[in-house]
């Protein structure tokens, strides 16, 4: 099959780019968002499912190019759960996080709202990412409902409570002048979004402290488990929540800030609305890859490390 620099030769189950690099994981994020992939017909994913079967039993039609591969492995990604092999709902796949999600971040950022729907928006955006996190979560090891209901519920009540808390102290902030509040007040929904995404991680895989994780060597074969590894991961991807929602909602903030002072803005006041949604989703569709690309998805433990405290180890 021939190789070009963007389509090497395929390998099942891995990325087509390099994922050691920032570049290689950021082509690899923005490919899986490809919002594209939500208009796959069902004859093309069924074409592709066959095509990585026939891959599977070495029986390659003529003429398959490692292109017709990776694009075949794309839509399915994009589709089918790894695990279960059902499809997931548009709505909460990671090719459908943007677009179906910049109605509600543009919610979130409604300035001056009112306690309702302050309330609405960080309930819904919650409760969206509640259902993608289920809809994508690793099957191979079923995890009880009831953990999920914990950290939705765990982390809808953090969101709501640190959002209304602060804005109550805006609000009452008497030093403050009417301007300056509202301009703090855009600013709020990143404490209130990233503390419920920390909490919820933390209550999801808190149990990952006692049972420990997998841990892999190099040649990607399964060792043992361990208890050091879950501390770092769970230590890692707390902080990973508590930074990913940075440039979603305070991006169009700053921006909104400034564009309200043009003559344009104060001329047309009702262009307002589409101008910042219009901002919120082109921050959503480029910041979140590039934050998510900061930080590698696999990380390592020293072997010195692994061994203290894990008795459990093989």
């Amino acid at each position: 099959m021939e190789k070009t620099d963007d389509y090497p030769p395929f390998q099942l189950g891995k990325s087509r780019f390099d994922q050691s690099t920032f570049q290689g994981r950021l082509r690899h994020f923005l490919d899986i968002t490809d919002p594209r992939t939500l208009f796959t017909s069902r004859d093309k994913l069924n074409h592709s499912l066959e095509l990585l079967d026939q891959y599977k039993a070495n029986h390659l039609p003529n003429g398959t190019t490692n292109r017709d591969l990776w694009e075949a492995q794309k839509i399915k990604q994009a589709i089918i759960h790894p695990d279960t092999g059902e499809k997931i709902y548009m709505p909460f796949r990671m090719s459908g996080f943007v677009p179906f999600g910049s109605p509600i971040v543009v919610g979130l950022l409604l300035p001056n709202p009112t306690m309702k729907q302050m309330i609405f928006w960080q309930w819904l955006n919650q409760s969206h990412n509640a259902c993608v996190n289920y809809s994508n979560r690793n099957a191979t090891k079923e995890t009880p409902m009831t953990r999920f209901l914990f950290g939705y519920f765990g982390a809808v009540s953090s969101a709501v409570g640190i959002a209304v808390g602060l804005s109550f102290l805006i609000r009452r902030a008497n030093n403050l002048s009417p301007a300056v509040k509202l301009i703090v007040q855009k600013f709020v929904p990143f404490p209130a979004v990233a503390t419920a995404s920390t909490c919820n991680v933390i209550l999801m895989r808190n149990n990952e402290l006692y049972e420990g994780i997998e841990i892999f060597n190099k040649a990607e074969k399964v060792v043992g488990t361990s208890k050091v590894a879950a501390k770092k991961a769970l230590k890692e991807m707390a902080v990973t929540r508590m930074i990913l929602p940075a440039p979603i909602l305070l991006i169009p903030p700053i921006v909104m800030t400034f564009v309200e002072r043009t003559n344009f803005l104060r001329r047309n006041p009702r262009m307002h609305l589409p101008i910042n949604a219009v901002v919120t989703t082109l921050s959503f569709a480029f910041a979140l890859p590039v934050a998510i690309s900061l930080f590698p998805q696999v990380s390592s433990v020293r072997r010195e490390i692994f061994g203290r405290g894990n008795s459990e180890e093989n």
